[in-house]
């Protein structure tokens, strides 16, 4: 039986929705919130979204409806696909609170069409494959056929640093073929680096299918080069057949200037000595004289472009001696070249010093740039036409396309007006601070060109921060960035651009390809999910298509879709083979390239274009500007507090639908049995209660309904005091809105709200790292790496889910494209990581304390005397193949490897003789930090009070290289395994030792009897 199965309720998928605090934030999170939760979702085995649904054969849908109603799990998958699997909610109706199934009965082996309907008829709908595309599938699985070849051809492009896919045959209708791709590479993302070191080939070809492998000969290959070499002979010989060219040619035009093209040609610096360019081309005139050399003829050639490009050039002294003998040129390219990336500074300044009149240096225009670099920009100057641009010839009156983009332009000269362009239609201006000019006289020059219809400009930028004030201000255009007009105003976007450039992959000539894979994927990979009918799989699969599949490129309007597949031949989750599926969208032609969409199903309501960040190179400025907008940055100039009715639709969120606090008023705290009364009666389905609470005031009980106390890791909300028939009376081990604390994302907005509103200082506390949600603030996280990588800062980012432990699906990086696409895989915070902690031996550790909470209002809260120490296994190091090394980063090895256990008097004492501190200061700093915690979250949410709770918490703290507490997160119904097991002595508050047998003990004796031994109050 292969059968797909969503274990939820209905409600919680709503309030999962809602952001609000019923969210079970329980350590395993339900297959139905993520599948809400996620944009590139998780889709369950899978329904997909209504549109898919809805254009599935109506049959197929009865069918499944009726099996979603009234089937049992077996067999279990969950595929992660392209659309949002959000509106399953309203496909399933069931009155079952626990389980929704959408399930199909199969035979044991696959034997026609209407077999492998029946298996994959879920999968098909969730695809979205077309039905009629369905008996082709069926054929092409059945016989392994990857006919892709036949159709299609691969090319590269962006000088071969990407490919991408051409339709080969004379036309191919929308639906009307589909074609599988193979999954090269499957892997889960902690074992990527063991498999690209380990796997025959593997690192080879993901190399080659990234384009990352271009500078890597073979021996064929190096031998032809070496062949090639010889025959070309001496290269001396060739520039001087290229000088000799090129005079010639100015010769017989008539022409008064030289442009010469020296690029690529193996140029040393003794060859450039040799070439005695000053001497081939010498100086007619002075600068001051150019202008009369328009009205006569030249005495001799004058030398105005030299182009250097991609030689070997490496003594900047010789470069510069060389190159400012040609005191007349306008423009020189000395890029990619050893000695600028060595010595670029220090050329750069005497070229420009010996070389007054010289407009373009390395693509960049100088600060004398004026008619010539203009002519040049607007097609009408180059090596075809190198006459002498002057100011009164008005060489630049037919000029209607003017492209200026990334010349570093920081002020326009006087050549750049509407009298000496008239005619210009076209002007882009990208990547140019133009910080000289301001925003006003920019706009009023630009207005004043009549005939512009078209402008490209960074947005923020030099013109503002909003196309459609741009717009407002310069009636004439009709095209902004590629938009038109009415798309704009329509749409009200204020940040538009039809034309990003794509990230291509980046590495030095060191790097192993190992190393260039790894950094390369993220512009690949896709993921998903599997699981079985207990559980959904906590780590994702990530995987990369083959060379076709990976030759697609993205488009916004794609003429093709991608959709992963699971295809069961033997109609048994063990034979599962996964593919994508391939097929047109629209008509395609021989010739035309062939896309997809990568945020398939993804609009601006889930950050399509901060996303697209992962691919492209978007605008810094925008993200930059939106994080100035976000309270959690530090610098006060750039912070906004909260307006009160901000304020309360924060506070909204977290509004309990279900969970009730009581509304009596709260009693004394201290006690809730009075003496002489009977021992309170505890319903608990812990088991280490079960096994340890032995203290003679409390009794255990299974009937939930007659307890006094419920200690429970379930979520006790309205439905679940229905269903056990509870009371208000009976006290909860848990509190209203503490999702506020437990949930990473809301514990950062909590704890950032209290600084800008109640305290009213801006910015975080110091315990806390910078924290974004990426489901919310990913264009701030963007800002704040683009910021980081600009000041030359630490980039290392720690992502984690909202509400898993055990570091499950967490990942340490410092690629800004794996941070985004890793919001895939669930709903994740991104924090910024501690690259530099406190050591113990050389190895990274946590503290993990338990905090006893009585009461909320007032603030009433214990600290277990008792702390423990988690260290990881292997040295601490920040190489990048560490980031893999789950024992260098993590120190949670109770679920996962090796524990290392450490007595706490030994780490205390030891840690004081390592580095010289006095322990108990730095106890005294964790202690004010866990009490402006739990401050902030009874500030915050006053709501969060309740007479009939009681609880304890795990709080992780680590220590900065200043010996600094930095909350880590806040942990409900921590694991007390080790509170349990080892008796401990107490080195801070009662001293003495605390039996591990009594652990449980102790904290109900403080919370419900009043007792205060081994806590210490905060």
């Amino acid at each position: 039986m292969v059968r797909a199965i969503l274990k939820a309720d209905a409600e919680t998928l709503i309030d999962m929705r809602q952001l609000n605090s019923s969210i079970t934030y329980r350590e395993q999170i339900s297959l139905a919130q993520l599948s809400v939760c996620m944009d590139i979702s998780v889709t369950l085995a899978a329904v997909n979204a209504r549109a898919c649904w809805e254009q599935a054969d109506p049959s197929i849908r009865s069918q499944v409806s009726t099996q979603i109603r009234g089937s049992q799990p077996s067999d279990f998958v969950v595929f992660s696909i392209e659309s949002s699997g959000a509106d399953l909610l309203k496909l399933v109706e069931t009155k079952n609170p626990r389980h929704c199934l959408a399930a199909m009965s199969a035979p044991a082996v696959i034997r026609d069409f209407d077999d492998f309907v029946k298996v994959h008829e879920i999968l098909l709908a969730a695809s979205g494959v077309p039905p009629t595309l369905y008996r082709q599938l069926f054929r092409k699985l059945s016989a392994d056929t990857f006919d892709g070849g036949e159709f299609f051809t691969i090319e590269p492009c962006e000088g071969g640093r990407q490919r991408r896919l051409l339709l080969s045959v004379e036309s191919l209708l929308r639906d009307s073929d589909v074609f599988l791709i193979d999954h090269a590479w499957s892997f889960r993302l902690p074992d990527a680096l063991q498999q690209l070191k380990e796997v025959p080939g593997l690192a080879e070809r993901m190399s080659a299918l990234m384009c990352v492998d271009l500078d890597m000969k073979t021996n064929d290959e190096v031998s032809e080069l070496e062949i090639s070499e010889e025959a070309i002979g001496k290269s001396q010989d060739r520039v001087l057949e290229v000088l000799k060219k090129e005079v010639d040619k100015a010769k017989e035009s008539g022409r008064d200037a030289t442009w010469l093209e020296l690029d690529e040609l193996e140029i040393d610096d003794e060859m450039l000595k040799s070439l005695d360019l000053s001497a081939k081309f010498p100086v007619a005139f002075f600068f001051h004289e150019l202008i009369a050399a328009c009205f006569c003829p030249p005495l001799h050639q004058n030398l105005v472009a030299l182009n250097l490009w991609s030689n070997k050039l490496q003594d900047s002294e010789n470069v510069i001696q060389e190159v400012t003998k040609c005191r007349n040129l306008k423009a020189i390219w000395l890029n990619d070249n050893p000695v600028v990336r060595n010595c670029g500074d220090t050329i750069a300044k005497a070229v420009l010093a010996g070389i007054p009149g010289l407009e373009i240096y390395n693509s960049c225009f100088t600060s004398n740039f004026g008619e010539w670099a203009l002519g040049f920009c607007g097609d009408i100057g180059g090596a075809d036409n190198t006459g002498c641009f002057c100011s009164d010839s008005g060489s630049l009156v037919k000029v209607t396309n003017l492209d200026l983009s990334n010349r570093c332009i920081r002020d326009l000269p006087k050549a750049f007006s509407p009298v000496v362009m008239p005619s210009l239609s076209h002007l882009n201006i990208r990547g140019n601070q133009l910080d000289q000019v301001s925003i006003d006289v920019l706009l009023h020059l630009l207005r004043d060109f009549n005939s512009l219809q078209s402008l490209e400009v960074d947005i923020p930028g030099p013109l503002g921060n909003s196309a459609v004030q741009i717009l407002e201000y310069l009636p004439n255009l009709s095209f902004l960035n590629g938009v038109s007009r009415s798309d704009i105003t329509e749409s009200g976007k204020h940040v538009i651009d039809s034309s990003l450039q794509p990230r291509l992959p980046e590495w030095g000539p060191t790097e192993s390809l190992v190393d260039r894979v790894l950094n390369a994927m993220w512009l690949y990979l896709m993921t998903y999910r599997l699981a079985d009918e207990e559980k959904i799989d906590e780590t994702p699969i990530w995987y990369v298509m083959d060379e076709l599949g990976s030759a697609l490129r993205h488009s916004d309007n794609p003429n093709f879709r991608v959709a992963p597949f699971l295809f069961v031949p033997n109609g048994k989750l063990a034979s599962a083979i996964s593919f994508s599926l391939l097929w047109p969208t629209q008509d395609v032609h021989y010739g035309e390239e062939c896309t997809r969409d990568f945020l398939f199903g993804v609009g601006e309501n889930k950050q399509r274009s901060a996303r697209l960040t992962a691919w492209f190179h978007t605008p810094e400025n925008y993200f930059i500007q939106v994080l100035g907008f976000l309270c959690y940055w530090e610098d006060d100039s750039r912070s906004n507090k909260l307006t009160p009715q901000e304020f309360k639709k924060y506070q909204q969120q977290f509004a309990l639908r279900n969970l009730c606090a009581s509304t009596e008023e709260s009693p004394a705290t201290t006690r809730v049995l009075q003496h002489n009364e009977r021992a309170l009666r505890v319903y608990t389905d812990n088991p280490q209660v079960d096994e340890f609470l032995t203290h003679p005031e409390f009794i255990l009980t299974t009937d939930a309904k007659e307890a006094d106390i419920i200690w429970t890791s379930m979520q006790v909300d309205s439905e679940v005091k229905k269903a056990l028939e509870l009371t208000d009376h009976q006290y909860t081990n848990q509190f209203p809105y503490e999702a506020c604390l437990v949930m990473k994302h809301h514990l950062a907005e909590t704890i950032l709200k209290l600084s800008s509103i109640y305290l009213q200082a801006q910015g975080r506390p110091e315990w806390l790292q910078p924290t974004y949600n990426l489901e919310t603030h990913l264009s701030q996280l963007i800002g704040d790496y683009i910021i980081r990588k600009q000041e030359g800062l630490n980039n290392l980012w720690i992502l984690k889910p909202w509400n898993m432990a055990r570091t499950i699906d967490t990942t340490v990086t410092g690629d800004l494209s794996a941070i985004i696409r890793l919001k895939e895989t669930g709903p994740k915070i991104c924090q910024k990581y501690i690259e530099h902690p406190a050591l113990f031996k050389g190895r990274k550790f946590d503290l993990r304390y338990v905090v006893l909470v009585r009461s909320m209002n007032p603030v009433e809260i214990f600290l277990f005397d008792v702390f423990w120490v988690r260290l990881a296994n292997n040295p601490y190091t920040l190489e990048r193949s560490s980031l893999f090394e789950y024992e260098t980063h993590f120190t949670v090895m109770n679920y996962c490897g090796r524990l290392n256990h450490m007595n706490t008097p030994d780490f205390a004492r030891e840690f004081e003789e390592e580095h010289q501190v006095n322990w108990l200061e730095i106890h005294q700093k964790i202690r004010e930090m866990i009490r402006s915690v739990f401050d902030s979250a009874a500030a915050v949410h006053p709501e969060m009070h309740s007479a009939q709770s009681r609880a304890i918490y795990g709080l992780d703290v680590m220590l900065d290289q200043s010996f600094k507490p930095k909350l880590l997160e806040v942990t409900y119904c921590p694991d007390c395994n080790r509170a349990c097991k080892y008796d401990t002595e107490v080195i801070v508050g009662s001293k003495g030792v605390v039996k591990g047998r009594d652990f449980f003990n102790t904290v109900f004796g403080c919370l419900f009897l009043g007792e205060t031994a081994h806590v210490t109050p905060l």
